[in-house]
């Protein structure tokens, strides 16, 4: 039992000084950290491929494949579904290298981190929110790219599960009889969301709404 205990402490320090010399320093250059990170990553070891990429970031910051590092590292969390880390890093990079020729394509990932977490119309609409805002202002921003004409799609949905949202909210308020608050959502949704289904269920609903808040504040002779 001590033998087996021996030789796995052994192994633990062989096996976490691997990439150090003697010195402490990194026995790997940045070419070799690149390719390590890039193998991991293909094989979806996203973890591993962090662990790489991060110490190429770390241990050779101005190498011409630091650039690469900082993005790959946000794209394995997001594979990993680590979409707040990922964001930061998403941001970080655009904050850091703001003409690349990548911004496109990370302001498409900040936006689907936001979408993948989407939930059904009775949740916090919050990342529909801040996905539509960031489909938004890839359209706006950069019209052109390859990214922009592919996100009609998403900016429609994010629409619809913030009217989903919007129109889910007024019925509870209609129910519980609070007929003045239903009307304000009705007739937001009317207004914010033309050309949904959400905007013809509270166009119906709006007359209606109107005559019973109207019975519930008669006027005064």
């Amino acid at each position: 039992m001590k033998k087996l205990l021996f030789l796995g402490i052994l192994f633990f320090f062989i096996s976490g000084c691997s990439l150090f010399d003697g010195s402490g320093q990194m026995n790997k250059n940045a070419e070799q950290l690149a390719t390590q990170g890039a193998s991991s990553f293909v094989g979806e070891n996203y973890q591993d491929a962090i662990k790489a990429y991060t110490d190429l970031k770390d241990w050779y910051p101005f190498s011409r494949y630091a650039i690469l590092a900082e993005l790959k590292i946000a794209d394995a969390q997001f594979h990993l579904k680590q979409y707040d880390e990922a964001i930061i890093g998403y941001e970080s990079f655009e904050k850091m290298h703001p003409r690349n020729d990548a911004v496109p394509y990370v302001i498409n990932q900040i936006g689907l981190c936001w979408f993948n977490q989407i939930h059904t119309v009775d949740r916090d609409p919050t990342p529909a929110r801040n996905a539509l805002a960031q489909f938004r202002r890839l359209f706006t921003q950069y019209p052109d790219s390859d990214y922009a004409k592919k996100t009609g799609g998403n900016i429609k949905k994010c629409i619809d599960n913030i009217a989903g949202h919007e129109l889910y909210v007024a019925n509870f308020y209609y129910k519980t009889k609070k007929y003045k608050a239903a009307l304000n959502r009705y007739e937001y949704i009317a207004k914010y969301f033309p050309k949904t289904e959400q905007r013809k269920v509270a166009m119906n609903k709006i007359p209606e709404c109107t005559g019973l808040v109207k019975k519930e504040q008669p006027d005064k002779e």
